[in-house]
């Protein structure tokens, strides 16, 4: 399965950058992204395994949960 590269704009629009096969090459790919563009943020860039192109798109725009770090 491939590794998709997005860049992610508000209001949650995404912008297919890069199809990869190999994680490390997929992960350079984000780095150098986001180096070149140290304004968008690191959420601007993002890095998502899938089977095919729909499917990466469905599950970055699900709404995420927040993290729970410790309990109450």
């Amino acid at each position: 399965m491939p590794y998709f590269v997005y860049q992610i704009t508000p209001p949650r629009t995404l912008t297919h950058r890069a199809t990869l096969e190999r994680y490390q090459d997929a992960r350079d790919q984000v780095r150098a992204l986001r180096a070149a563009d140290p304004d968008a943020g690191p959420a601007a860039y993002r890095l998502i395994f899938a089977g095919q192109m729909a499917e990466a798109e469905r599950l970055l725009s699900l709404p995420r949960d927040e993290r729970v770090i410790g309990e109450d």
